[in-house]
């Protein structure tokens, strides 16, 4: 898969190091020479460009891409990128990092982006995950599939403590996708039992993450 990344600032290269360790071809673009630094990741192709120019997009070839990642630390220039990528190149998916919260609702198809990555919300979610228990957190939007992924550390006073998880009545649409334990993941399965403590992490449409929080922790819900 090519890959092409605009932002080749700590982020960026971070990015690219992952993706070529997966087997990915990389190009990483930036318009500040003085983030132009090959021997960071060598095995990458790197232009010096700014991305938000059509020209630019044209000398980086981005019909040949499968993947444009927008992650600078400006969200106009991630914005006006991913919307080329998609308007003007047809890149199939398109990734835009989100650097200010107030910004976010801008990451939209409307804009071009396929998926947005918000760091800031991605930070607090893992915040709140570390320090809750029977609440529901949001770690992640499925834009496409209008899904979320939710974690919830289940109470000792929840009403499924050591039945097995295929007994849980989980609302429609909903599916528990792993389980972590003492610093272990599980694969669900329907005869293991659910213990207190452990981090439930499922795949849920918006509208029954509170039908979920009622089933698994009734009493932090204010059942």
């Amino acid at each position: 898969m090519r890959v092409a990344i605009a932002g080749a600032g700590a982020v960026g290269r971070s990015i690219a190091r992952e993706l070529i360790a997966n087997g990915h071809e990389i190009l990483l673009i930036d318009k500040d020479p003085g983030s132009i630094k090959p021997e960071r990741v060598p095995d990458a192709e790197w232009l010096l460009a700014d991305s938000c120019e059509l020209s630019s997009l044209e000398e980086a070839r981005l019909d040949r891409c499968d993947v444009v990642i927008a992650a600078t630390g400006d969200d106009k220039v991630n914005l006006v990128t991913s919307l080329l990528a998609k308007t003007e190149f047809g890149v199939p998916r398109t990734v835009g990092r989100v650097n200010h919260p107030n910004n976010e609702w801008l990451f939209t198809e409307a804009w071009g982006v396929d998926v947005n990555v918000s760091t800031p919300r991605i930070m607090s979610a893992l915040v709140e995950e570390a320090v809750t228990v029977g609440d529901l957190v949001r770690l992640f939007t499925f834009r496409q599939g209008n899904a979320n992924l939710v974690e919830l550390t289940l109470p000792a006073s929840s009403p499924f403590v050591g039945k097995p998880a295929g007994l849980i009545p989980f609302p429609e649409n909903c599916a528990l996708v792993t389980i972590l334990r003492d610093g272990m993941v599980y694969t669900p399965d329907p005869e293991q039992p659910v213990e207190a403590g452990d981090e439930l992490m499922f795949v849920v449409p918006s509208e029954n993450e509170d039908e979920l929080q009622r089933v698994l922790a009734p009493r932090s819900h204010g059942g």
